[in-house]
């Protein structure tokens, strides 16, 4: 290790986002007062939370949902960005990624409130059309030519590790690593010229731990999984990602996928699209899509393989490594 790592001081925030907590990483001299950025990551989450919230009714993305169709609608540009990003891995995957699904996600319960049977029924019977093209742009106004409930919870978290992101680049910090729940930015370095290690969680919904260990530097990284967020109907335990063919859970799915990109806001619409498709056709799209992605799959014996997808989890094994090896 280098006498500048050993001279610097490792920092370590965090604070409340999203109904969980930001993360940031980074190396700073001795006397560094975190103060300052700390309220500036907490700004940061909270804006995107104040735009993109579906639990808050006075959101930018809730007035949005509210508006009558046809009516033009001001947002603000960060939302305005997301919504376009959105709509592009929605047409890009085929609608397996579609942020129109705010009806369903209410109805089976994984908004404010419970689940709601009348709504479940009717998620599951009104002919969809996906948010791509339902929704057209002028600028930064938008307008719906059909009805439709917009939810980004498939991306917003994503797209709040890059608000971190960019807040400690403004900051002058170019090397550090920043996160929510499964979605990570990594920047730069450590200090020891040594790359960011995270961890690939197994998907286990009774404990946290490793199945692998990722190795990275400037890239971001997502998981949507289906172990951590569920609803039990009629003794079946079922997924929070949505079926957008079905208004409901996904019925089969991979345990977890993961994928890595320029953007964690990227990384964070592709893994859901990607979990919506399955190891199939999911590994297919991320092929031609020249995406890096791993699947988890669960074995009959209930322990994960993973399939992966791309240079660094196929051509370069040794970028992932299990976890029992390091």
């Amino acid at each position: 290790m280098s006498k500048m790592s050993t001279d610097l001081a490792r920092i370590a925030l965090n604070g409340p986002t999203m109904g969980t907590r930001w993360q940031a990483t980074f190396f700073a001299e001795p006397d560094f007062d975190p103060a300052p950025i700390r309220a500036a990551l907490q700004a940061a989450v909270e804006e995107v939370d104040g735009q993109m919230s579906t639990w808050n009714a006075g959101s930018d993305l809730m007035r949005l949902n509210a508006a009558p169709v046809g009516e033009w609608v001001a947002v603000p540009a960060q939302l305005a960005s997301v919504l376009r990003l959105g709509l592009e891995i929605g047409r890009a995957s085929g609608g397996a990624f579609d942020i129109g699904m705010g009806d369903a996600v209410t109805a089976w319960g994984f908004g404010p409130g419970d689940a709601v049977p009348e709504g479940i029924r009717a998620a599951m019977a009104v002919q969809r059309r996906p948010a791509h093209k339902v929704l057209e742009f002028d600028g930064d106004h938008i307008r719906k030519s059909a009805p439709i409930a917009l939810d980004l919870n498939g991306i917003a978290k994503g797209y709040g590790v890059d608000r971190l992101a960019e807040t400690l680049r403004d900051h002058g910090i170019s090397d550090g690593l920043v996160g929510i729940d499964g979605e990570m930015c990594a920047m730069g370095l450590r200090p020891d010229g040594e790359a960011w290690t995270i961890a690939v969680e197994a998907p286990d919904p009774d404990r946290r731990t490793p199945h692998s260990i990722l190795a990275l530097q400037d890239a971001a990284v997502a998981t949507s999984g289906d172990y951590r967020h569920w609803v039990e109907v009629q003794g079946r335990r079922l997924s929070h990602t949505m079926d957008p063919r079905r208004g409901a859970p996904l019925l089969a799915s991979p345990a977890s996928v993961t994928v890595l990109a320029r953007t964690c806001a990227e990384a964070d619409a592709w893994a859901t699209a990607l979990m919506v498709l399955g190891p199939d056709k999911g590994a297919a799209l991320a092929r031609r899509s020249g995406l890096d992605a791993l699947f988890l799959l669960r074995d009959d014996d209930a322990s994960a393989r993973g399939v992966g997808v791309g240079r660094l989890f196929s051509e370069e094994p040794a970028a992932i490594a299990s976890a029992g090896e390091r």
